[in-house]
């Protein structure tokens, strides 16, 4: 028996079960069904598309489905650390911007650590009573959530190797380890570019060729992490050759444009996902890419 499904909230515990029940089943990543854009868009109708092509696939047509790796469990639990932080970073930002947003409307200073003690402690003796009230209501809120941001950070920065070239960042490095799951999944440097959604889009017909934007395909915290990482990757590691390539346009002062110092850490950060790539598969080492 062979099943399919496109990826969503459910996660992959129906993928195991029917896997445990002896069924082939293959989690594609979500794409339009309507290919004859007819505006009609049903569950029996999305369902006779995918048997179509699942049978298509079955018989050896291998681009009918865009099939994705499930992760293991475990890779899904190391993961998930990661994850939850960024949530409660979130949630901190906004209830932090919430109260910024108090004091800007009412001509106060707005400090963009209002909540933090030292911080609080100074811009208590300038706030009317009313403010200090209505702050004091998310504040402790605000101390709650950096408390447990630390101890997941501190967790992270735990799991990371010991010998990280400067620049790389152990928090950075632990979030792109667990968001690849494995390094070893990509065959080839072409993979691992596409993975991560910075290769550059193409619109092509005859002998002209336009190329695009980013296609923002793939993993969406990698491809941030990367750019991240890529950054301090300019200022720690010079001579790494991707960033001494563009030096000219990414160097703090260098008279450049916006759009130039984009799409420049945009190649920068492609380039080095293709060497981490490397280094984790064996094919180079560190040494001979970064200065430690």
């Amino acid at each position: 028996m062979h099943v399919v499904y496109e990826a969503c909230g459910f996660g992959f515990n129906l993928h195991r079960e029917l896997k445990a029940l002896g069924a082939q089943c293959y989690v594609i990543a979500p794409r339009k069904l309507d290919e004859q854009c007819t505006r009609v868009k049903t569950d029996p109708r999305d369902g006779l598309t995918l048997c179509q092509r699942l049978s298509r696939y079955v018989e050896g047509n291998t681009r009918e489905l865009a099939v994705i790796r499930v992760p293991s469990e475990e890779e899904e639990q190391a993961r998930h650390v990661s994850r939850q932080r960024e949530q409660l970073v979130h949630h901190r930002q906004k209830l932090e911007a919430q109260g910024r947003s108090l004091l800007i409307n009412h001509s106060l200073p707005a400090p963009a650590h209002w909540w933090k003690q030292q911080t609080w402690s100074r811009l208590g003796k300038l706030l009317p009573a009313w403010i200090t009230l209505r702050l004091e209501v998310a504040r402790p809120a605000l101390l709650c959530l950096q408390k447990q941001i630390n101890a997941l950070t501190s967790e992270l920065e735990a799991a990371a190797p010991s010998d990280i070239p400067a620049g790389l960042g152990k928090l950075t490095t632990v979030v792109m380890t667990r968001e690849i799951c494995s390094w070893e999944r990509f065959s080839n440097r072409r993979a691992i570019s596409s993975y991560t959604g910075l290769c550059p889009g193409e619109h092509t017909s005859g002998t002209k060729r336009i190329p695009g934007s980013v296609t923002k395909r793939g993993n969406p915290r990698l491809r941030a992490a990367l750019v991240e990482c890529a950054w301090r990757m300019v200022r720690f590691q010079p001579n790494y050759p991707p960033v001494k390539k563009r030096l000219g346009i990414l160097a703090k002062g260098a008279r450049a444009t916006g759009a130039q110092r984009k799409k420049a850490i945009v190649a920068v950060a492609r380039r080095l996902a293709v060497d981490l790539w490397r280094v984790h598969t064996g094919r180079c080492i560190a040494a001979q890419l970064f200065n430690h």
